[in-house]
């Protein structure tokens, strides 16, 4: 099938269910403030990618896509809903970008833990593709990585992986020289995991930023 786009977002999340989300927050803010936290950043997610004007956003959602906010995402931000499959972040990374990839030469997934991803990191990120790298990923300050492009799904960069260590970024790195792939990476960003993440996240504006729609 010949693709129709040149790329597309997709984001990764979850149905905000208070005590489901957002569990290392709960202690600070309780289980509906760490949900109502979460679904601000869903919201941002999908207003920075829609404003980035890649290419079509698509949400994808666990466990299914029958929580009434993402009902509410995909009106009001125009995106459209998919099931994350069933095993663990690799697994289910894979299967989003096989299937995205049917429909875009090129597709960026992230998640919605990141509130200093912007719409101008999404635009660079979908550059680097067009210029002929093979992936680009934006790392963070923890070892991870918020984002990840690709013109082609790799099992091989996903599979087997020890997710959220401080080593999963040094990890993709040795699997994409092991694939002999040429790659961009952004500029280093950092997530909302923790009490200390959340008091930064205050602290640098963002929390006002989400709560007015605007940026910090």
């Amino acid at each position: 099938m010949t693709a129709a786009n040149d790329a597309s977002v997709l984001i990764f999340a979850r149905a905000p269910v208070a005590g489901s989300v957002k569990t290392r927050l709960i202690s600070l803010l309780g289980d509906h403030g760490a949900a109502a936290l979460y679904r601000s950043l869903v919201e941002r997610a999908l207003t920075v990618a829609r404003e980035s004007g890649v290419g079509p956003v698509e949400l994808w959602c666990t466990p299914t896509t029958d929580d009434d906010f993402f009902a509410s995402c995909r009106d009001r931000f125009r995106v459209t809903l998919h099931r994350q499959c069933e095993g663990d972040l690799g697994a289910r990374m894979v299967n989003a970008f096989r299937d995205a990839l049917t429909r875009s030469r090129h597709a960026l997934l992230t998640g919605s833990d990141c509130p200093s991803l912007t719409a101008a990191d999404l635009r660079a990120a979908a550059r680097a593709l067009r210029d002929g790298r093979d992936a680009v990923f934006g790392p963070t300050e923890d070892g991870g990585y918020v984002l990840v492009g690709l013109a082609q799904a790799m099992p091989a960069l996903f599979d087997a992986m020890t997710w959220g260590t401080a080593t999963v970024m040094e990890e993709t790195r040795q699997r994409l020289r092991n694939l002999g792939w040429h790659w961009h990476e952004l500029p280093v960003h950092w997530d909302v995991d923790r009490p200390h993440d959340y008091e930064r996240l205050v602290r640098e504006g963002f929390l006002s930023a989400m709560d007015s729609g605007g940026e910090p």
